[in-house]
């Protein structure tokens, strides 16, 4: 029987690399995002086993996501956490809503997921893969919020591995450095102070191959979360894999 895995974020530049890999690896796929239309989009470039426009900022909306899936395929043998969103600017400024929203998005959404997917999870014997940040172990100036969710997610995979290794199901932590995504040139639009490209090049400057330096491909990570997945990485839980071309490999 084929595999099912279950990931969010699809709409976004990551999560369709993700969908695209486990589809070419004779994945059943589940997608949710709060964007339809990207969704729809994915659906008219692959065949997907569901689509589940949801806005996973409650645990109600976790949970009926996870019946959802079941609902249709009947079984869950992976659960990718992929949403993320951006938000930057100093503490003593930064907005209530902003925190609520980067929290509520990058840590409370992926907690609740786990939550809703674990006795699934269990049947199968099958695994989470959460997908944090370099920020989720080092600081990033201007991005408190944002590397305080990311830490936590972090944390989170670890714990969840210590707890549900009795169980045989394994979790994982993939910790991409900037993907070149749309939520990349996001940042860059709205945080570039009207220069985007210089905000890029803030970012390569800290990569150790300097001007040869460049952005991770959604694919490269992707492939690395496909592999986690697989029953040849069956002695890999609890890990935090850094895919980010050694910006926190240290100075």
């Amino acid at each position: 029987m084929q595999p099912v895995v279950l990931i969010t974020g699809a709409a976004g530049g990551l999560g369709r690399a993700l969908a695209q890999r486990f589809h070419q690896g004779n994945w059943r796929v589940v997608v949710t995002d709060q964007n339809a239309s990207g969704l729809s989009q994915l659906g008219h470039e692959m065949p997907l086993a569901g689509s589940i426009t949801a806005d996973l900022r409650s645990a109600a909306a976790c949970r009926d996501v996870v019946e959802r899936t079941l609902g249709r395929v009947g079984r869950l043998d992976a659960l990718v956490n992929a949403a993320g969103i951006w938000r930057e600017g100093p503490v003593d400024s930064f907005s209530e809503e902003d925190f609520d929203l980067v929290m509520a998005v990058n840590l409370k959404a992926p907690f609740f997921m786990c939550s809703a997917a674990i006795p699934h999870l269990k049947e199968t014997r099958g695994c989470i893969v959460n997908i944090s940040s370099d920020a989720g172990h080092q600081g990033n100036q201007n991005a408190a919020a944002y590397c305080a969710s990311k830490g936590g997610l972090t944390l989170l995979g670890k714990t969840l591995a210590l707890d549900l290794a009795p169980h045989g199901v394994r979790v994982n932590t993939v910790s991409p450095g900037d993907i070149d995504t749309p939520m990349l040139a996001f940042q860059a639009q709205q945080y570039g102070n009207g220069n985007p490209m210089a905000y890029y090049r803030g970012l390569l400057d800290k990569y150790p191959q300097g001007d040869k330096a460049r952005f991770v491909q959604p694919a490269e990570v992707a492939e690395l979360v496909y592999f986690l997945c697989q029953p040849a990485a069956s002695a890999i839980t609890g890990a935090d894999l850094a895919i980010d071309l050694g910006l926190s490999a240290g100075k």
